[in-house]
């Protein structure tokens, strides 16, 4: 961590939070910090970046929400054991989330075509049936390591060059988005379930190995339906963190 010194500068526009919470999202991510590692202390760090306790711990802050570090009362500051986890009550693609982590999100694409609409699909994006939607089906992968499968739908005419983009390496949110519509908020679900045999093979898993299988439909500003996805993530390199809150008519009464 002793580059650190050279990472942080406080005449650029980036915060300097920020800068911190980069440089150790770079370095867990194969820069010089292990899996499990524990940082050094928080006196020591703030000594590194140049930075006070307060700025430092709010890069800490982020790096935990977004699942690069783990916090232990008494203990200190540790590195996470590999598993990608998405911050709680965020909306990001999967690319997004991986570079926040400073890993390198690719694809096998299995599917990407354009087909006609089936009766369900027109009926949820509420367009004729037999109209174009873009299907697209990958092994999503983190540093070239198998994480998920996924599939999602999305209505040709809503991004109509989505056909051309080369989704190896290419963002379906991106995409989206240059084409000017993207999901501003999802409606998650997500359940437990074992490996079936296609995923098991596309995932490197043993048949019926756990998996947590997620459905999402996203929604743009219009609140008009624009994406319907599933996602099939490994159990045991994915997290789901949510941040809940007791409702106030549920306290009990002094």
């Amino acid at each position: 961590m002793d580059a650190a010194l050279s990472t942080v500068d406080p005449t650029v526009i980036t915060p300097l939070y920020l800068q911190v919470a980069r440089f150790i999202a770079q370095q867990a991510s194969g820069g010089g910090l292990t899996r499990g590692a524990k940082l050094p202390t928080e006196r020591t760090l703030c000594a590194q970046f140049g930075v006070s306790r307060v700025t430092l711990r709010r890069a800490l802050a982020i790096l935990v929400d977004e699942g690069v570090l783990e916090s232990s009362a008494g203990r200190g500051w540790f590195v996470t054991t590999g598993i990608l986890g998405e911050p709680p009550n965020a909306l990001r693609s999967f690319s997004e989330t991986a570079r926040i982590r400073g890993l390198t999100a690719s694809a096998r694409v299995l599917h990407a075509e354009s087909e006609p609409a089936s009766l369900d699909d027109g009926d949820a994006f509420k367009i004729a049936p037999g109209s174009p939607v873009f299907r697209l089906k990958r092994v999503r992968l983190l540093d070239g390591v198998p994480v998920a499968c996924d599939e999602s739908r999305v209505p040709l005419g809503l991004a109509p060059r989505l056909a051309d983009a080369d989704f190896t390496v290419a963002s379906l949110y991106r995409e989206l988005e240059n084409a000017g519509t993207v999901p501003v908020r999802a409606e998650y679900a997500i359940e437990a379930a074992g490996a079936e045999a296609d995923v098991a093979r596309l995932l490197d898993l043993e048949l019926g190995s756990p998996v947590l299988v997620a459905q999402q439909t996203g929604y743009g500003s219009d609140e008009r339906l624009i994406e319907l996805s599933t996602t099939v993530y490994r159990a045991d390199r994915y997290r789901f963190r949510a941040s809940l809150h007791r409702p106030f008519f549920l306290k009990e009464a002094p």
